[in-house]
């Protein structure tokens, strides 16, 4: 077995672990970054990606970040239900806008710039276990070439997906912390088309949730609710356009072959601890929102400035308090982004078993918020981000 030594290991290569590791790098703090992925399944797997003004900001500060330049920035929403389009104007509301550019990318400005910076970034990497992270951590896996390691840290962290290997050594199994589960779905596909809309439309329609967004000038993503146990598999293209069509009215689509289809489950979760002695887990690890708030990767980066902060004056400063106020303080976001998440998709979407009553009271909400500069500016400041932190 090899064994090595690293001030911080952090285990997974998503957003959460390469900003990481840049963040530490820049405070003069030595990491390994293992993923049991390869370079090219995290480069090249489709993933959604709206990104709230202050994490474009932050990745302003990464060498060779696209962003801005190839992102493209969004001014609005458009809320739709009863037939009618209502346009949220993010910055007469609240100054800020988001920009829509896809996870994907974001990785791969990411995955360059560590690698262009000498950051020990290791793929096709798998962490079978942690050991001992209340005094001095372990991290124990197989390389690619499948001959066994142990990494020994001053701290290690689960930046490694919902289905994290890390969490378990802090937080306990799933069971331990808060968990929902909706009884809807998305079904999404990804089309060869142009765009149908300049923004993106959220529609609460009778027959379900649509939600009409964009990927570039050439390929789209759109997604209508579903049950959960819906066969990706089911519907012809025919039925599927149909389906998103019936509940965008006012809105032709533009249609083109479809060359992706998913069904995206709803869940809801908050790890029962988010660090534990020299450990600390960040991103969907640590938590898992549903996609109408469009909160996942910016409540990972949020997450990362405060660990990031902490680690940086424990490590270099020998300064505990910013990794013991870590998890409480980060809870605050996270809660507040559940409930965002929550409050979009119960507002958006048509709940099983409801009843005449269920729906027009979901379109007074709707009009509550479209017909009032208050309801409006909350979700707006909500949806482009409350401000990051930036030291505890």
């Amino acid at each position: 077995m090899t064994v090595e030594r690293t001030r911080v290991a952090i285990v997974g290569a998503g957003p959460a672990g390469l900003l990481l590791s840049h963040l530490l790098a820049a405070a003069g703090v030595e990491s390994i970054v293992v993923d049991a992925r390869s370079r090219q399944e995290i480069e090249t797997t489709i993933r959604a990606g709206i990104l709230e003004q202050g994490t474009v900001e932050v990745l302003d500060g990464i060498e060779g970040s696209r962003a801005r330049t190839v992102g493209h920035r969004h001014d609005g929403i458009e809320l739709r239900f009863a037939g009618e389009g209502h346009r949220i104007d993010f910055p007469s509301l609240v100054g800020r806008s988001v920009w829509l550019y896809p996870q994907h990318e974001v990785l791969k400005d990411l995955i360059a710039a560590r690698l262009a910076a000498g950051q020990d970034l290791r793929f096709s990497t798998s962490v079978t276990a942690v050991h001992d992270v209340d005094s001095e951590p372990r991290v124990a896996g197989t390389d690619a070439d499948g001959a066994p390691f142990e990494i020994r840290c001053d701290f290690v962290v689960g930046a490694d997906g919902s289905r994290s290997v890390v969490r378990p050594a802090i937080a306990g199994d799933r069971g331990n912390g808060a968990f929902r589960e909706y009884p809807f779905a998305w079904f999404g596909v990804l089309c060869e088309a142009a765009p149908s809309s300049d923004e993106l439309i959220y529609s609460n329609a009778p027959d379900g949730f649509a939600l009409i967004s964009q990927r570039s000038e050439t390929v789209q993503r759109m997604y209508f609710q579903c049950d959960p146990s819906t066969d990706p598999d089911a519907f012809s293209e025919a039925e599927i356009w149909d389906a998103l069509q019936r509940r965008v009215p006012g809105t032709r689509l533009t249609e083109g072959p479809i060359f992706q289809r998913d069904v995206l489950r709803f869940r809801s979760f908050v790890a029962g601890g988010l660090r534990r002695g020299r450990a600390a887990l960040v991103g969907d690890a640590a938590h898992t929102v549903p996609p109408t708030g469009a909160k996942g990767m910016n409540l990972a980066i949020a997450d990362v400035l405060l660990l990031g902060d902490a680690l940086r004056r424990l490590l270099v400063e020998h300064d505990e308090r910013g990794i013991d106020a870590y998890a409480e303080t980060a809870l605050r976001r996270i809660w507040k982004a559940q409930h965002f998440s929550w409050w979009m998709t119960s507002m958006l979407h048509a709940v099983p078993g409801s009843d005449a009553f269920d729906r027009q009271r979901q379109l007074g909400e709707l009009r509550s918020v479209i017909e009032s500069e208050a309801g409006q500016r909350f979700l707006a400041e909500a949806y482009t981000g409350w401000p990051l932190p930036s030291s505890f």
